[in-house]
Parts: C-alpha cells; structure tokens; sequence
C-alpha cells in the first residue's frame, strides 16, 4: 500500500515546495478544516476570523458553504501561514490546549462544540499522531505468571483491531478466520461497484491513516488492501489461523475457560481460551428472498455477496432484484454491459446526494494531507461531526407530531423536502420513473444511500427497466410479477438470463451459525429467541468473557462509522480483561439487571427516532419487530460508557 500508514507519531514530510506550488495546492483544499489545522500547527489563533466561520446550516455543501469572497480570504490566509511554518523551519506549536481544541473543533464545524467532547476528538484527532487509544497496562505488570489465552473469532476489521490491541496489551491471543485471507466483508464482497459509503478519511483506524487515499469513498479493493496492509503492519498474520471456522462454543463454569469447537483444513479440533472476542461481523450471512421456484430457474443466478466471476454479462438480459445499497453500487457498472436489465424495487430508498462519491482525491489536496501536520485529523474531525452528531437531530421523532406516515418530526420534514427537492431535479425529465422512487415513508427509516447521479443515470438507460410489481414466482426462464396487465389477471414473465439477488444479509441473527453454551448449560440462541441483546453491545449475561464487536445496537445510521464504534468495544473488552488481571477473578459475567436497564433505555431511544417510530419494515428490525441494531444517542455517549467497566455492573467468578 503505497504511503503506508501515519500511525504512532509517524514523521510528517518537510515543506520545500514554493510559494506557487503552496498556492495551487490550497486551492484544492476541503475549506471548513483549513484554518483551524493550521491555528492549531502555528498557534496563530488569528485565523480563526468570525467572519469565515462556515454556516453549520451549509457545511455539507461543496466548499463548506462558504462565499466565494470567504473562500478567497481562506486561501490567503492559509497560503500566508503555511508559507510561514514552511520558512520558520517546519515547527509547530506546542499541542493546543483544551479549551482552545475546543474553540479549534467549533470553528470547523460552525457550531458550538460543547467540552464535554475534547477528550473523545483528543483520541479521535490524535493531533501528535501518537496512538491515544491504545492499552495504558500491560499483562507483565499486572499478572505476569498468570496463564491467559483469548481467541478472536474472525480477521475482518474488528478482528484485526482486537488483535493489534490485546499485542500492545501482552495479552497471548489467537484470531480464527474462516477464509484464506483477512479483510472480512472486504474480501467477501467483490461486486462491481463494491464501496464504503463513508468517507475513507473517517473509515479508518483512528491510530493507522492514510494520507494517500486515491477516492474520497475506496472501492472494495482498495480497502481490502487496506486492511491487509494493516495485518501486516500489526505483525498479525502468523497469529492467525487461516480456513479454520468456529462451529461452537462451550463455557466451563468449574474451570472457567471457553472450549470452541473448529472445522479445520485437516479436520475437527478444539481450542481452549480463558475469554472470546468475537468479530463475525452481520453483513456477512446472504438473505435470499422467499420467492417460489427460486431452485427452478435454469439460468445463471447469485447472491450480489457471492459474485460470479466466470460469468460475462456481456449482452445477457439480467434481472437484479432489490434496490438497496449493494444494488445501487452495482447497477451502473453492468447496465452499459447487459443487452436489458429488469431493476425489481420492492421499497424505494432515499439517497443522500453525496458529488464526490465517485471522485479522485484532488493532488492538492492529498499533499496537503501528507505535509502539513494536523489537516489531516482535522479534516478528519470534520467529516466525522458532518456524517454524525450533525444530522441526528433530523431523525429525532417528536411525540407530538400529527403525521408520522410522510416525516417525524420538524427538522425531519424539513431533511424530507430537502432529500425530495433533489428527486426533483434529477427526475425532472422523466415524471414516470419520479413517482416510483420517491419513499412514502419518513427519512432514516430505512438504511439512506449515497449517490452522485450514477444510479439516476442508470435507471434513465433506454435498456433498463425499474418494476415495482410484486414478484410472485421465479420461473425456469424468468420471473413473473403480479400486473394489471397481465392477460386474463395473470402474472407478466420476463425472461431473462442472468438473476442477482441484491437481497441483503441476516444482519439480526447474531453469532450464527455458531452454537453458544453459556452458564449451567444454556444455549444463547435459545435464551435470545431471535432477539438478540448485549450490555454495551459487548457482554451478555450467562456469558463470562466473551466480549462481541458490532454486537445488538451498535450500528450507526446517520452518526458516523462503525470503525469508531469498533475502537471502543475493543478498548471496552480490554478493559474487562484488565479488571480481572488486576483482581485475579476467572470470570466476570455482566448482571442482568445491568444489561436490562441498558437495553430498557436503548429501546426507548430507538422508538424515539425516525427508524423506531414509524411502521417502516428494515434490517434495522429483528423477527420480533424490535430495533436490534441501532445505537439511537450520540457517539460521544457511547465512548462515554465504554471508557472503562463498571465493576458493580458485574459478576467476578472465582
């Protein structure tokens, strides 16, 4: 991975360029971050001037809203300072403090930033670029003669980030990865088309960032590079057991140790462990829609997780159904492939429009990233507020609001006409695709979507057709809908070639397929009955030591990526594993009236924003019709509870 990773204080590169190349570099700078990089690089507080402070009703707009007078003030300001800093020797200030981050953070974002956030962006900035949020113990202090083995189920994103912790932690640690590689959904998923939907500068290790992202949002490869640079830097790979997969779990309440059950390359085997991470992730088990005569249909067909390569799609007549986010990505990369593509929509989706989805990060841009120190997690720390705390009031449902059916409140209504005014606009020139792709339902209550035209453009293509009649039957040849005319009443085939499910995962079925035996014998799917709920997220009650990353209610809709929320369930497990180092207990095992009284109040959370409210159908909601996986507070709130555990929220085992 060309330019490596800036992580753990890693050197930035020296200024030489001159005064022109500086200039043109800052033209190509993201704006709302700029001045408040370089107060915090000069100590120059100067150039935090009121009057270029962007309006937060506007940050999200190109150039952070600004005018073009404002963004020309910018770029003199900020060609003068980094000139300066560049003939001054390259020495930055010493670190800000408190308040003046403080003053720093609600400069780039246009808004109050209150304290309560600084130590939270001290980590996520990491400003020095000093690794704020690794272990501050370590095992050879606080236990050196003490065997202690944990086991880390899956080598995706969390799985490598348990790793590289529980290394600096000297905690003895295997991984368990059920493919040949790492990488998780990155190396599952290979789609045409396959990429983050947030912006890489944010989805990424707070401690190992890039400077040299080619795209604002990478491509599945380019992630997946990504991550396996990462096993390598960590110096992971030979703690790793590659094609190994964990079919069960057994806790011993005598011993206290978890036995896992493996189906290995050369057989079955066990594996013992004192405690378990497990970091299967959710978007990893395809959905196949229950549709009659799937089995029958003679032509080619795949989950969109399971891409057929072999196959060209080259003039073929394909059918994708489903319009969800793996849809939408991969549609415009076949369409000017296939001789006729058939787009099933069963619920259309609301996009946030999103211009540089698809662009190349700007030169200037990038080296301003590589070579002035601090930009790059400032610009960070803007992206993060601008795709997270910013637009959670828009989802906040207001008890007294009369029609939930269209929106959930005031500023929902208002996100609403905003989201419906670019339906608008991009449909304009055709009213009959308009009136099937605008959602009869609020906002956030289903998964949003990105898109910078590429899937309008796609659904306008004279060879693609968008159908939203119910299908009731997939047949040897094609896939029949239920239509009004249809002869006779009957259903309409369409024949076709090629059918791919972009049909989504069991996203509400945690751990599966494994089986869990907890406490006194019982089977944690059996305990959950398709309801599946944790402390934090993280620990389960019956469970001792077994600690879960993208566990019940810690996906994010609106707020942020879930790398963040990995970080701290990590730092939230290793802080269990350090209580009982210290302590010497076995086990701790979460109490239940601990883990109900969060689960109580996250519920409560949830039925209060757009994805809880409404009647709406989604992944967000498990066979119960309770929201099972959204975090519905703040991210700040969540790195709050999980800084350290509470020893009175748990169980200490001999």
């Amino acid at each position: 991975m060309t330019g490596g990773h800036l992580a753990q204080g890693a050197p930035v590169t020296p200024i030489i360029e001159d005064d022109a190349f500086i200039r043109s570099a800052v033209a190509a700078a993201e704006l709302p971050s700029l001045l408040p990089a370089l107060a915090a690089l000069t100590g120059d507080l100067s150039l935090l001037r009121d009057d270029l402070r962007p309006d937060p009703l506007k940050v999200r707009e190109p150039n952070g809203g600004y005018t073009h007078e404002q963004q020309a003030a910018i770029h003199e300001l900020a060609v003068a300072a980094i000139v300066r800093y560049r003939d001054g020797g390259c020495r930055p200030a010493p670190p800000p403090s408190d308040e003046t981050i403080t003053r720093l953070m609600a400069h780039a974002v246009g808004d109050l930033v209150g304290d309560d956030y600084v130590p939270m962006m001290r980590e996520e900035l990491s400003v020095t670029g000093d690794d704020l949020r690794a272990p501050t113990w370590h095992k050879d202090a606080l236990a050196p003669d003490r065997p202690f083995t944990t086991v880390i189920v899956g080598a995706g994103m969390s799985g490598l980030l348990a790793g590289h912790r529980l290394d600096q932690a000297g905690v003895p640690f295997v991984i368990i990865e059920k493919n040949h590689d790492v990488g998780g959904t990155w190396l599952e998923n290979s789609y045409p088309g396959c990429r983050v939907d947030i912006s890489n500068h944010c989805y990424s290790y707070s401690f190992a960032q890039r400077h040299d992202w080619s795209h604002h949002f990478s491509t599945g490869p380019v992630l997946l590079d990504y991550f396996r640079a990462c096993a390598d830097d960590f110096g992971l790979r030979d703690r790793i057991r590659f094609g190994t997969e964990v079919t069960a779990m057994t806790y011993d309440d005598e011993r206290a140790l978890w036995t896992l059950e493996l189906t290995t390359p050369d057989g079955e085997a066990t594996i013992e462990a004192n405690a378990v991470v497990s970091a299967v992730g959710q978007l990893n088990r395809p959905k196949m829609p229950a549709i009659s005569g799937i089995e029958r249909f003679e032509g080619r067909a795949w989950h969109s997780s399971h891409w057929n390569h072999d196959v060209d799609l080259t003039g073929l007549r394909v059918a994708v159904i489903g319009t969800g986010a793996s849809s939408v990505q991969l549609v415009p990369e076949i369409v000017g492939q296939v001789a006729r593509l058939d787009v099933y929509q069963r619920t259309p989706n609301w996009f946030f429009p999103v211009l540089d989805y698809h662009d190349e990060v700007a030169p200037g841009m990038s080296w301003l990233l590589a070579h002035v120190p601090g930009y790059a997690q400032w610009h960070r720390f803007q992206l993060f507020w601008r795709a997270a705390e910013g637009l959670l009031p828009s989802c906040r449902a207001d008890a007294d609001w009369p029609d939930i059916t269209r929106s959930v409140g005031a500023a929902n209504e208002e996100l609403r006409g905003l989201l419906t005014m670019w339906f608008d606009v991009m449909f304009a020139d055709r009213p009959d695709l308009l009136a099937k792709v605008v959602p009869p339902y609020p906002p956030a209550s289903k998964r949003v979507v990105l898109d910078n035209g590429v899937w309008v453009a796609a659904l306008k293509r004279d060879n693609v057709n968008l159908i939203t009649d119910t299908i009731s039957e997939i047949t040897p040849t094609g896939v029949v809908t239920t239509s009004e005319h249809g002869e006779h009443g009957e259903g309409v085939e369409r024949e076709v070639d090629v059918i791919i499910y972009a049909t989504g995962f069991h996203a509400s079925d945690f751990l599966m397929p494994m089986k869990i035996v907890g406490r006194g014998g019982v089977e944690l799917h059996d305990r959950w009955n398709g309801d599946a709920r944790a402390h934090l997220g993280v620990t389960i009650p019956g469970c001792p030591n077994l600690f879960l990353c993208y566990g019940p209610n810690t996906n994010i809709v609106v707020n942020g990526s879930i790398i963040y929320f990995s970080e701290c369930e990590v730092h939230y497990a290793l802080g269990c594993i350090e209580l009982l180092l210290r302590t010497g207990a076995g086990a701790l095992d979460v109490r239940p009236e601990a883990h109900d009284a969060f689960n109580e109040r996250v519920d409560a959370g949830n039925r209060a924003m757009a994805w809880g409210a409404t009647w709406v159908d989604s992944w967000y909601k498990n066979r119960t019709g309770r929201v099972s996986q959204n975090w519905p507070f703040t991210l700040l709130e969540y790195w709050q509870l999980t800084r350290r555990p509470d020893p009175s929220e748990y169980d200490l085992l001999g």
